[in-house]
């Protein structure tokens, strides 16, 4: 060993004293083992990177007397050896891993400020930090555990091995959905809740609906299994906005009543999951007037040694309610400088079972059969069963990676979702006055959703930014209705087509106290809608109006948001934004159904939005925020060209007369760290909507009634003509007890009002009961439990809005006979098991005292006792 260990000092000296040394400079692998030579030492690692031997240059020199004596040839020999092994810089491995388990932990994020720089573990927990060299400040985080804050050096004496502790009592979460770029919570006014994946493991979500429920601070509506149309802030649908790998998935045909576009999102693919709360025009346009909901999917990983970096998951799940069956596959691999993950999911749902304990209203009591050419009402013989409900989905992801150099990043994603086709619940539990059901047909069609994007980011300190991203990307969505009335002849179709196209050239720049976020965004939408009949008994063609005008909607927008860093305590932001858009729309088609007196329409206009904020850390655990702002919606497809009916006997009609409705918000936030065990936080807000779109009475020629599907109907369309608001808040805590224990809870509230079509005033139809989560959890080296509630207040008859006070079939009836919403909960345990870094199983209960619950304004009745399993393998 002696002999051994003389020889590679022998090594060290003979190189250090030939060549001249660049500090930090990785020289040579000499005997599969690494050199490192700085101004103190010479360090000698194995090919794990592990430290085997750490010798002072002038111990060195007195302590190597013998290989001091060694003649110059043999010097010289040594240094043409390691000298022609070397061809690039040494790329800086640091290992992260979970202090408990060992587990090497992906997705930890490390960074500095100053200079701005990140980098991001792979699957086995490495990454590159050759960029972070001798800086004295380096974060290094991950949701759900306690961040670490060392310099390089510090680094280097652990051997660039650092163990995290779990705690998720913390301010530092790093986000992207607040500017387009990460940054870490604690220095952003707004508030911003984030979805771990190791959150989402153990929950394991059938959808991304189900995913952003499980946030506690999300409410989700379903009107049908295949559906989940979340509510935030007192506002839903085309008030809320999408992302998803920074790209906006808000089409021109977001409508106003309920939608499911976000089960499109495959949750297996996501990475991250952020919502941000509140007006988020500024960054996002049109839409982000209640909140913005961002999804980060898989991010390919390039391998940082010489070896491919080649990693694969298998997942299988079944759940017990609804019989759902789902797998999914996923490859990754990973070279040096290309990399590409690959991903599929199938899911197949049956019919969805509810809860044996609750009101009988929502029992399904009846569904439709056509038998010898004739529709037939046939009572159910399990009323606890929905039926029909089932429905199947794929998914399918691709991204390819290129990095070339440090400086550049090149992504590409396709995405691909499409599900069967699916029963709208609500309008099949509609009945006639005669008692019979006034639907025999009420389907979706297939939901077709797919993304290409291809993004390049640049890092590079010039006057203009130092880091900028350029993000294509190109939308198919496909959408349609299918419809027969009970004992009725004709079978409707009306079938929806969007193109969109997007893009978005996004800088940032840091100079010392100072950060600018600045961008361009282009977007523009074609819509092509067609309505289809046809007769049932003959199969002939049945002339019907297309559901919107042959279309098109664009926006640019431009952007600045600004922090200034005033001390380490004290934050301000200020943003602002300018947005122009345009609708051109085509109703040829329709004059033969309809007497517009027109045939083309198009609306041109602009919008201003801004913000303002400040965070205030009186010390490391406080955080203080306050904020104001403005979003707005710009008008679209559907609200300036949709034609359809709403209610029986009424029809919604074209208005080429709107303008963009705005939104003033102002809230306040603290949170308080308590100990290290326990942090606390509470954010209020006030929401005003004025020039709010919402359908008034209208005409068309002078006339207030139409013929529309058959029978004279009422004339409506959408109109600049009320105001809403909404205030409220949120509220939580987590508490960290002993021996791997904790408890947290989460309480949101919201109220508002709304001008009506009739000009009366009432509740906000989209403000969702209080609603909350409690959970306490165990979490152990390879073990999770959680026992958890879900709980949602009563929305009595007087508070219900006017509007959902018609969709008597959804409700349950009080004393008095008027609908109203019940109050719930539900107990619901949880449990995974790590056996090693490739095997996982969780298990679960949903519902354990098997509630029979509607979740407010919805139509599909949550599902009853649910057994969950889910088994997770990989290499």
């Amino acid at each position: 060993m002696s002999d051994l260990l003389c020889r590679k000092n022998e090594i060290f000296y003979a190189v250090l004293h030939s060549v001249t040394i660049e500090k930090g400079f990785m020289l040579a692998f000499v005997f599969q083992e690494l050199i490192l030579i700085n101004e103190e030492h010479i360090i000698l690692y194995n090919k794990d990177k592990r430290m085997i031997l750490k010798i002072s240059k002038r111990q060195n020199s007195k302590s190597c007397t013998k290989c001091n004596s060694r003649n110059l040839f043999l010097k010289l020999l040594l240094i043409f050896l390691c000298m022609g092994s070397v061809t690039k810089t040494f790329s800086q491995l640091l290992t992260v891993v979970d202090v408990q388990t060992g587990e090497a932990l992906e997705m930890a994020t490390i960074m500095s400020t100053q200079p701005a720089l990140s980098a991001v573990t792979n699957a086995r927990g490495q990454a590159d930090i050759s960029e972070f060299r001798n800086l004295t400040r380096i974060e290094i985080r991950m949701l759900g555990y306690k961040t670490e804050r060392l310099a390089f050096s510090e680094i280097e004496k652990n051997s660039f091995r650092i163990a995290m502790q779990l705690s998720a009592i913390n301010f530092d979460e790093v986000v992207v959905s607040a500017t387009r770029w990460s940054q870490v919570s604690k220095n952003i006014p707004a508030k911003i809740s984030v979805f771990s994946p190791r959150e989402m493991a153990l929950q394991n979500p059938q959808t991304a609906a189900d995913l952003l429920g499980a946030t506690g601070e999300v409410f989700i509506q379903k009107s049908q299994q295949g559906g989940g149309s979340p509510m935030i802030r007192g506002f839903a649908t085309n008030r809320l906005l999408y992302t998803l790998d920074g790209v906006r998935m808000n089409s021109a045909i977001f409508r106003a009543g309920n939608i499911q576009n976000v089960i499109s999102i495959d949750p297996f693919s996501i990475e991250s999951t952020e919502v941000f709360f509140g007006p988020g025009s500024v960054i996002y346009g049109s839409d982000a007037i209640g909140g913005v909901m961002s999804f980060q999917t898989l991010t390919p990983q390039l391998s940082l040694t010489d070896k491919p970096l080649i990693t694969a998951k298998a997942v299988m799940r079944y759940s017990s309610a609804s019989n759902e069956t789902t797998g999914h596959f996923e490859l990754k691999t990973g070279w040096k400088k290309w990399a590409s993950v690959t991903g599929i999911t199938f899911s197949k749902y049956g019919d969805l079972k509810m809860g044996k304990y609750g009101p009988d209203e929502y029992l399904k009591k009846f569904y439709v059969l056509r038998m010898d050419n004739t529709d037939h009402s046939v009572e159910n013989p399990d009323p606890m069963l929905q039926t029909p409900g089932a429905y199947s989905q794929i998914n399918l992801m691709e991204k390819v990676r290129f990095s070339p150099n440090n400086h550049w990043d090149f992504q590409y994603g396709f995405h691909y979702s499409e599900t069967s086709e699916y029963s709208r619940y609500d309008r099949l539990m509609e009945t006639q006055s005669s008692g019979l059901p006034a639907y025999a047909v009420w389907n979706y069609g297939p939901q077709v959703w797919m993304m290409n994007n291809l993004s390049a980011t640049h890092k590079v300190q010039n006057p203009f930014y130092d880091r900028m991203t350029l993000r294509l990307a190109q939308q198919y969505f496909q959408e349609s209705r299918i419809d027969r009335k009970f004992n009725h002849y004709r079978l409707r179709t009306q079938r929806e087509e969007v193109h969109a196209y997007s893009g978005n050239l996004d800088f940032e720049k840091v100079l010392q106290k100072h950060k600018f976020s600045y961008g361009l965004e282009y977007v523009m939408n074609d819509v092509y809608s067609r309505g289809l009949a046809t007769d049932i008994r003959d199969g002939s063609a049945i002339a019907v109006p297309d559901r919107y005008p042959a279309s098109k909607w664009s926006s640019g927008a431009g952007y600045l948001n600004y922090q200034y860093s005033v001390s380490d305590r004290f934050l301000l932001q200020g943003g602002v934004r300018y947005n122009f858009y345009k609708v051109v729309s085509d109703f040829t088609r329709h004059l033969s159904f309809y007497p517009f007196g027109f045939n083309t329409s198009g609306i041109q206009n602009d919008a201003l939005t801004g913000s303002v904020g400040l965070v205030y850390r009186p010390d490391e655990s406080w955080k203080i925020t306050a904020s104001a702002g403005t979003g707005f919606r710009a008008p679209n497809v559907d609200d300036v060209g949709k034609i359809f009916d709403f209610v029986s006997g009424e029809v919604i009609v074209p208005n080429t007369a709107l303008k963009s409705e705005y939104a003033c918000n102002a809230e306040l936030g603290v949170s308080k760290i308590v100990a290290d065990v326990l942090k606390l936080d509470f954010t209020g807000f006030f929401t005003f909507l004025d020039n709010a779109m919402v359908r008034r009475e209208f005409q068309v020629n002078g006339a207030d009634s139409i013929m529309y599907n058959g029978e004279m109907s009422r004339v409506y369309a959408i109109q600049n003509a009320a105001y809403g608001t909404v205030y409220g808040f949120s509220a939580g805590f987590e508490l960290k007890l002993p021996e791997g224990f904790s408890l947290s809870s989460r309480y949101n509230y919201q109220t508002g009002a709304e001008e009506m079509d009739n000009g009366t005033v009432s509740s906000s139809r989209h403000a969702a009961p209080a609603f909350g989560l409690t959970r306490f959890s165990y979490q152990r080296e390879k073990l999770q439990l959680q026992l958890y509630a879900n709980y949602s207040a009563e929305v009595n008859y007087a508070d219900l809005n006017e509007e959902e006070r018609q969709k008597t079939v959804i409700y349950a009836r009080d004393t008095n006979g008027n609908p109203y919403s019940p109050a719930w909960y539900t107990l619901n345990f949880k449990v995974k098991y790590q056996f090693d870094p490739t095997l996982a199983v969780s298990a679960g209960v949903e519902n354990i005292t098997d509630q029979r619950y509607r979740s407010y304004s919805s139509a599909l009745v949550a599902a009853g006792r649910n057994f969950i399993v889910s088994l997770r393998a990989g290499l």
